[in-house]
């Protein structure tokens, strides 16, 4: 299926269908992943291991988690960045991406162990290990660490594979990993009575079974090849996949930093409490399994639907965006409510899947401390699954701010300050009160961010528009025009085409990439512009910018292809770096003159002009960075530079005796 029958597929195909077809594998990815965290503690505490060993693999789980932060950062990011040099026919730089990624993920593995292993006595008792479970925790840990490479390598792969268009190989590579882990756990706990060890290297069998599987795959690839020369660090193009991970990063060490504050506090409380500190981390290390296993339901959707959603808000198809997210939030808000209804009418089964606590001295405690935390800490987990929901929600629709406000309102700004505060007053309980405290708040936040979002949603009649085609032109050169904002760039380069007796290419591009991509060309059109300061870079990463600048590119290639010409802008230069008859011209002037320029043409007043000015710029700057990995504005990457404050016309003289001097050199 080519690009604009996929266009068309995601546009007009009924929703339910789009819906079962993009989201299942995602949620049975997810669900695969969150076995390997949930069936080690349901063997753990049904042995003699009991709750102290369901303590220490909670105590342990943050490390596993800081892990996968990074292996996803380097693989999500290499995926992401695989898809857009398949959109460009870039076949070069993919493989030096995902070469050097598979090479950081390996050191960055290697130093965590350096840092780990050394500090671990420390890090564990951080992270809430009493003397009880100490040594269960370091001997589990000791496993865990020594097999961090693969672990690591076989989530930074995992994400590559699917990216490459082989989903069900990564999933068979997790399900497999997962199986051997199932079927070992009990040998190794029950049959050898290994106890935390024989826990441990179920786990890492299973996890370097996956890598085998994942690293097999590298030698069957599809769209790119892995040779010698892709192990050679370009860090420069690995930048670029780098900053396309920098959301799975963010996502995962957010989870590090609440797991880590909430345990230090349950310990600090419960040594206070009846409870002591080992029941309460038993107790919410399980509830954390649990909880991952509903939010990955909920997460597998919305990610599922990702790049439906992106599709129809760049096509300004708002009526299908709506009826895609109420549909989301329906599966949402019955996925939590089932799992509410477990937790309040029957929340000793959910935990008795665990076993029963036999090396404890106060089995009644455990149970009294299990039920107040699944009927307190997740009374409000459908509120928690609409908040997160909705923050990828935002990330499918290009609106990172809100994105991030929504899911960092409820973990970072409310969650952990309550469980900082609470106790003080409620003592362990408060931590309990703190989750749907944070819930109810997040949740207000989150709607009203979502009611806004929606209003601005205006249906528009669809415009009767002439189809753009390509302009009739001659062999020559293809000239690219970079320029400031208020420096009159556009007016100068129509100027030396009319001069030239050759096409411009402004706006057309984004009629012809809209024609390309089945997106709406006022949203192509603003992809340079319409993000706000500092988040730039999120923006222009998420899946219908990327979607909209792939077919940008191909146009700018089609465009260049035709014949000589003159295009403005779209970081042109950059996209056509490899032909050998491109002129590149940046157009700048003096502040003064820019701000004058800008008050006479859009009657801006002397603070606004200054004002707009600085957001275009920025913006330009940071989307000329975001494809190209290089500084907007420098000269060195321009071939002319020209002070348009010496006039319009004389300007357009200049580029084109620039031009002519360029042509008879080459004719000679």
């Amino acid at each position: 299926m080519n690009q604009s029958e996929n266009s068309q597929f995601l546009g007009t195909e009924k929703i339910s269908r789009l819906m079962l077809k993009f989201s299942v594998p995602c949620v049975l990815s997810l669900l695969v992943s969150a076995l390997y965290n949930i069936v080690d503690q349901i063997f753990i505490g049904n042995s003699e291991l009991s709750a102290l060993g369901n303590a220490a693999t909670g105590i342990v789980f943050p490390i596993f988690i800081i892990a996968q932060a990074f292996a996803w950062c380097f693989g999500d990011g290499c995926a992401a960045y695989l898809n857009i040099c398949q959109g460009k026919k870039d076949t070069q730089s993919a493989h030096k991406a995902i070469g050097t990624g598979i090479l950081v993920t390996i050191f960055a593995s290697m130093i965590l162990m350096f840092i780990f292993f050394p500090l671990k006595t420390q890090l564990l008792t951080l992270f809430g290990a009493s003397e009880n479970s100490i040594g269960m925790a370091i001997e589990y840990f000791n496993i865990i660490l020594a097999f961090f490479p693969a672990f690591m390598l076989s989530n930074m792969m995992n994400a590559v594979i699917r990216a490459d268009g082989s989903p069900s190989w990564s999933m068979a590579s997790m399900l497999l990993g997962a199986i051997i882990n199932i079927i070992l756990d009990p040998v190794f706990i029950f049959g050898l009575r290994w106890g935390m060890k024989g826990a441990a290297l179920a786990t890492v069998t299973g996890q370097f079974v996956s890598f085998v599987i994942s690293f097999f795959y590298f030698f069957r690839t599809k769209t790119f090849k892995l040779t010698k020369k892709s192990f050679v660090p370009d860090f420069k193009v690995f930048a670029g996949a780098l900053k396309l991970g920098t959301s799975s990063f963010i996502t995962q060490m957010t989870i590090v930093i609440i797991s880590m504050a909430c345990n230090i506090m349950l310990a600090k409380y419960g040594a206070m409490s009846h409870y002591g500190v080992d029941i309460p981390i038993a107790i919410i290390g399980i509830e954390s399994k649990v909880f991952t296993v509903i939010i990955n339901l909920v997460v597998g959707i919305v990610l599922g639907c990702q790049p439906i959603i992106g599709y129809n808000i760049g096509a300004k198809n708002y009526g299908r965006v709506k009826k895609l997210y109420k549909s989301v939030l329906l599966c949402t808000v019955v996925i939590g409510a089932a799992s509410t209804l477990m937790f309040e009418a029957v929340p000793q089964a959910v935990v008795g899947m665990f076993g029963t606590p036999t090396n404890i001295p106060n089995p009644q405690d455990y149970w009294m401390f299990a039920e107040k935390t699944f009927r307190i800490f997740l009374s409000l987990v459908t509120f928690t699954c609409v908040i997160k929901m909705t923050s990828i929600f935002f990330q499918a629709v290009g609106k990172p701010a809100q994105a991030i406000v929504s899911s960092m309102i409820r973990d970072i700004v409310c969650f952990i300050p309550l469980i900082l505060i609470l106790p003080h007053f409620f003592g362990i309980e408060g931590i309990l009160f703190a989750a749907p405290i944070a819930d109810f708040i997040a949740m207000i936040v989150a709607a009203a961010l979502t009611v806004t979002f929606m209003q601005s949603l205006k249906e528009e009649q669809p415009e009767e528009r002439n189809e753009t085609v390509l302009k009739p032109s001659k062999q020559g050169v293809i000239i690219t025009i970079s320029r400031e904002h208020g420096s009159s760039g556009k007016q100068i380069g129509k100027l030396a085409a009319e001069r030239l007796g050759i096409p411009f290419y402004y706006k057309e591009m984004t009629a012809l990439a809209a024609q390309e991509s089945g997106l709406d060309r006022e949203f192509i059109s603003g992809i340079n512009a319409n993000s706000p300061a500092m988040l730039h870079s999120l923006y222009l990463s998420t899946d219908v910018v990327q979607q909209a600048i792939v077919a940008q590119d191909k146009v700018i290639r089609k465009i260049a292809g035709n014949g000589s010409c003159v295009i403005v802008g779209r970081a042109a230069d950059h996209v056509l770096r490899n032909y050998e008859n491109v002129i590149r011209i940046f157009i700048y002037a003096p502040a003064e003159y820019r701000i004058r320029r800008v008050m006479e043409v859009y009657g801006d007043s002397e603070e606004e002009a200054k004002k707009n000015i600085r957001r275009s710029d920025e913006a330009r700057a940071a989307y000329y960075h975001s494809i190209s990995g290089l500084h907007w504005g420098n000269a060195h990457n321009y071939d002319l530079l020209v002070d348009s404050s010496i006039g319009i016309k004389n300007c357009a003289a200049a580029v084109c005796e620039y031009v002519e001097t360029i042509e008879n050199k080459n004719d000679l």
